[in-house]
């Protein structure tokens, strides 16, 4: 499959500002699912920036921001509604600033609804585990579904980089991308073992409710963003590295004349 033409626009080129495509490991933090999208994007890019992979400066601080004020408070307090209340009031501030300054506030909405549901749910049970709860059930769903894209021939990360690079999918069954559909393959086998690595690290912190809060959120923040970011590293050079692109297949040969 021939690269596009640099002078071509692709969809990556295209995406209107503060686009954000979906991919995996989006999710593990509720706050921080719109930095996480819009840092797949550099999956479609010719180099890996480390910056755009975390949302930038700001992206890294909207997104992490509303839990270390969750666990702050909480710690220290040790009660739940004070830590809830400024939580969603510090992701509501990020949404306003954002209006006033009329910059893109997708990022802004998403880490408010995802905060939402983290206050709701942790609301609803009294227990302040309960407040990373919603992101421990979607390493599990984003676990599953990764599996079960390797084990049908459809690997998720194949998937999601052909649609970034405006590609079609017949990598899939090209004789000759085989060498490609195994390194898709690879790929999405490492995000679920990102998955993995979150459930089997917070899960036990989690069961031990209100005691380990303030471990479960320090492993929460740094298996969140962070090794989102090396996750995705690791990703761009199995599969858009200057290496992966020469296992791509070229075009095929012209009809004889």
């Amino acid at each position: 499959m021939a690269d596009r033409d640099e002078t071509t626009p692709g969809p990556a080129d295209e995406a209107p500002q503060g686009a954000e495509p979906t991919g995996p490991g989006t999710e593990e933090d509720p706050d921080a699912t719109a930095t996480s999208r819009r840092g797949v994007q550099v999956l479609a890019g010719e180099e890996f920036s480390f910056a755009e992979a975390i949302g930038g400066v700001r992206g890294l601080v909207e997104s992490a921001a509303p839990a270390v004020v969750f666990i702050t408070v909480f710690v220290l307090w040790r009660e739940l509604t004070p830590a809830l209340v400024a939580a969603a009031a510090l992701a509501l501030v990020a949404v306003v600033v954002r209006l006033v300054q009329r910059t893109p506030a997708t990022q802004a909405f998403s880490g408010v609804i995802g905060i939402a549901i983290a206050v709701v749910w942790a609301w609803n049970t009294g227990e302040a585990a309960d407040f990373f709860a919603w992101g421990l059930w979607v390493n599990v769903a984003w676990g599953i579904g990764a599996t079960v894209s390797v084990l049908v021939g459809w690997p998720v990360v194949g998937v999601l980089v052909s649609l970034l690079r405006g590609e079609d999918m017949s990598w899939r069954r090209d004789p000759a991308a085989r060498g490609l559909r195994r390194r898709y393959a690879w790929a999405t086998w490492l995000w679920v073992g990102v998955f993995g690595a979150r459930l089997a690290v917070q899960v036990p912190l989690y069961l031990q409710g209100a005691d380990a809060v303030g471990w479960l959120g320090t492993a929460r923040l740094l298996m969140g963003v962070p090794l989102f970011a090396v996750g995705l590293w690791l990703t761009w050079l199995l599969v858009a590295s200057p290496a992966a692109r020469g296992a791509r297949p070229g075009p095929p040969p012209s009809p004889p004349r």
